[in-house]
């Protein structure tokens, strides 16, 4: 019941006051499967993408971090190819930095960051990750090739 309401007053959040360039919604009326769009900022590779992303929230939520990943490809470090998001906030303590009094809101925000701010210490994608350590140039043409390929409408 606590996850059902504390949803519905997420998503009405998400609905009336998005993050700037974020908007999420529900999938087909399910509360646990939600869709969320983060368009690429200004002055990044990803400038003018429109990315789509899945958003599947646990049973025990919030105690436990929602599965987000992307639907759009997306060439980036910590990205990888079925579209997994390697970030700390979502994953459990130890090895991760989720709370329950991080939100939906947050964690898109957090993606929105990371996508502008690539962290090439800690990839899901090796190569990528040394593109962007030692051939930025080349590393930046390449993810804005691909979104231009997969991200534009």
């Amino acid at each position: 019941m606590q996850r059902a309401s504390r949803l519905k007053r997420e998503l009405s959040l998400l609905t009336t006051e998005p993050p700037p360039g974020i908007t999420c919604w529900q999938n087909e009326n399910q509360l646990d499967d939600l869709r969320a769009q983060i368009l690429g900022a200004a002055d990044t590779p990803y400038e003018k993408g429109i990315f789509n992303l899945e958003i599947v929230v646990p049973e025990r939520y919030p105690f436990e971090p929602p599965k987000i990943r992307f639907l759009t490809p997306i060439y980036h470090p910590n990205i990888d190819s079925a579209g997994r998001i390697c970030l700390d906030v979502l994953k459990l303590p130890p090895k991760g930095a989720w709370r329950p009094s991080l939100n939906i809101s947050t964690l898109l925000t957090s993606i929105q960051l990371l996508m502008a701010e690539p962290n090439p210490d800690d990839p899901l994608m090796a190569d990528i990750s040394s593109e962007y350590k030692y051939n930025k140039q080349l590393f930046l043409l390449n993810a804005k090739e691909w979104t231009e390929k997969y991200a534009s409408q």
